[in-house]
């Protein structure tokens, strides 16, 4: 148990399944760990005390790998089978979410929530690979900054939160080394996507970038992984007015999607400002599902690298 440490670790106790959900950046309550299949017995009776909806979503038969609900919160949910999959998906999300909105969306606005993003990206899969073993986590397992200001500004929060996202990938491709992972990086979850990069296994094999900001370089190559890197930003996507700049720690320089970065282009068509890239009909979710499941043609721009 030693999360309080820089290093994350293991849970020796929990049958060696599980992670420990990085604890806030001040000294909190103990956290909830991560169970690798179904609902761990701790994180569904954790939910159940909470109440409503927390206790509404175990009892609908959703699953949860962990459950925090101090502070801002921290939660993961996973779709699919997890046990059996061999294409992983961890959906990472940006600025101002929390527990509070996880299902709901910041603002009530549905398409913006991380488990409804989750939701359509699985439905997608299933759809494009219906024989395909997938499953899609929606992993609030950091603290974004609370809003568009100077946090959002610094990598601080993502820095925090690298530990936690490299722990739960190092957990996966333990249990399924067959498996292959894709992260999907939204706004500022694109810089935390980047970050990690150095410290993830080669089990990664696609980074994907959508309305991202920045990932903590001004080049794909400079990543340091043998990921493929993707991105899509739509033409009304107000991230195109962030400048591309990084001076010291404020900033996150070029943006994923911009020619000179080097990655490779999703497409965009019918998607609208910067939350519509993981909603159903898009042509950014359908391009994801075919990186994920690997199937072929997915680009409609060019390959900057």
């Amino acid at each position: 148990m030693v999360w309080r440490r820089a290093a994350r670790g293991t849970v020796g106790g929990l049958l060696a399944l599980g992670l420990l959900v990085p604890p806030p950046a001040e000294a909190g309550p103990p956290t909830v760990p991560v169970g690798f299949v179904g609902n761990c017995p701790s994180v569904a009776a954790a939910m159940r005390a909470a109440g409503a909806p927390y206790a509404d979503w175990v009892a609908s038969g959703r699953t949860f790998l962990a459950f925090d609900p101090h502070g801002d919160g921290r939660i993961v949910e996973v779709l699919g089978d997890l046990a059996a999959a061999d294409r992983i998906v961890v959906l990472v999300p940006g600025v101002a979410n929390t527990l509070r909105d996880f299902d709901r969306g910041l603002g009530g606005v549905t398409r913006r929530a991380p488990a409804a993003q989750a939701r359509a990206l699985y439905d997608e899969l299933r759809a494009t690979g219906p024989g395909a073993r997938v499953a899609v986590l929606a992993w609030l397992g950091y603290d974004p900054p609370d809003g568009i200001g100077l946090a959002a500004a610094r990598p601080d929060s993502a820095r925090a939160g690298v530990p936690a996202l490299v722990g739960l990938v190092d957990v996966l491709v333990r249990h399924r080394p067959a498996a292959t992972v894709t992260l999907v990086g939204h706004s500022y979850g694109a810089l935390l996507v980047g970050l990690a990069a150095p410290s993830l296994p080669t089990q990664v094999t696609a980074l994907v970038s959508v309305g991202g900001v920045g990932m903590g370089v001004d080049r794909a190559r400079e990543l340091g992984t043998g990921a493929t890197v993707w991105a899509a930003e739509a033409p009304d996507d107000w991230i195109r007015r962030v400048p591309p700049l990084r001076l010291g720690d404020l900033g996150h320089g070029v943006r994923p999607a911009a020619p000179g970065f080097g990655a490779r282009s999703l497409p965009v068509d019918r998607v609208g400002g910067h939350d519509g890239y993981l909603v159903p009909g898009s042509a950014t979710l359908r391009g994801i599902a075919r990186v994920v499941l690997d199937t072929g043609a997915v680009t409609t721009g060019t390959d900057a690298r």
